[in-house]
């Protein structure tokens, strides 16, 4: 006689990622492109994969850094005056070069009207706080 076959149940696999979750990083045309711009002078590829790993380095001690002034400041949020501290403590603001200057030299017209303030006629300073 013939018997009847039934079907095996297969366990449900879970919608959960093997993969571990990755960091943000910034794009690698972006990096290229600023140390293109101060390089100055054509730069082999492994010379660039060096540069994205001190990048990433870099910006991940940064933000540990201002992690540690917020936390010291006893704030949970990262203000501008955290980002000046580090900046003079890296030696990049002194006084003979405020953040200003730095803004001014370094950043396209559109970030120097964000970041800083103008006073324009009707006694508006632009941008508001």
């Amino acid at each position: 006689p013939l018997q009847h076959l039934q079907p095996k149940t297969v366990p449900k696999r879970l919608r959960t990622s093997q993969r571990k979750p990755r960091e943000p990083q910034l794009p690698r045309s972006l990096i290229k492109e600023i140390f293109r711009h101060f390089a100055k002078i054509p730069v082999t590829r492994d010379a660039f994969k060096i540069v994205e790993k001190c990048s990433e380095r870099y910006f991940k001690q940064l933000s540990s850094d201002l992690e540690a002034y917020t936390h010291h400041a006893g704030r949970k949020t990262v203000e501008a005056a955290d980002l000046e501290v580090l900046m003079r403590r890296q030696g990049l603001v002194t006084d003979r070069m405020p953040l200003t200057v730095l803004i001014e030299r370094f950043l396209p017209l559109e970030y120097r009207k964000l970041l800083i303030p103008v006073a324009v006629s009707g006694n508006k300073v632009i941008p508001c706080k």
